[in-house]
């Protein structure tokens, strides 16, 4: 039953997102031992930031409330199936489980169609409709050199 309250929660905090005409219709929490550390809605167009979907928003706060980079113990809730960007930053985040309520397909039904990230993910980078192109650089590894020897780094 509290996994229900969780999720009614994320489901809540998208509705409430569309009537107050702050952004898309997503919302997402994360939970730890009980309690949410962590709120996001989508505010795409609010902030005009690509990035700022609910799972994102919610996986910052939750880490900068924690103070930690990974959410190891925590649930993400979230009120649709992430699309690829969040897939990945949950993946970063590493919490042990995440819950959804509607899947892509229902968000592709109302405008949220994110099958062509998945295709041109699949796709060779010469095909893909946005050019990418490797340049190469005399330095281009100095970055990972520095980081492989440095006595500073953290793993993650």
């Amino acid at each position: 039953m509290e996994q229900e309250t969780w999720m009614e929660h994320a489901v809540n905090l998208a509705l409430d997102n569309v009537t107050a005409s702050r952004g898309g219709p997503f919302g997402a929490i994360v939970v730890k031992d009980g309690q949410i550390v962590g709120r996001g809605r989508n505010e795409v167009t609010a902030t005009n930031d690509p990035t700022a979907h609910a799972e994102v928003q919610a996986i910052r706060e939750a880490c900068q409330k924690l103070g930690t980079f990974q959410l190891d113990d925590c649930e993400l809730y979230t009120s649709c199936e992430p699309c690829p960007m969040c897939l990945g930053a949950i993946y970063w985040a590493r919490p042990r489980a995440v819950y959804y309520a509607c899947t892509k397909e229902d968000a592709a039904r109302v405008g949220f169609d994110d099958q062509f990230i998945y295709e041109q993910i699949m796709l060779p980078h010469e095909r893909r409709s946005i050019p990418f192109r490797q340049m190469e650089l005399e330095n281009r590894q100095g970055p990972f050199l520095a980081w492989e020897q440095s006595e500073k780094r953290i793993e993650y």
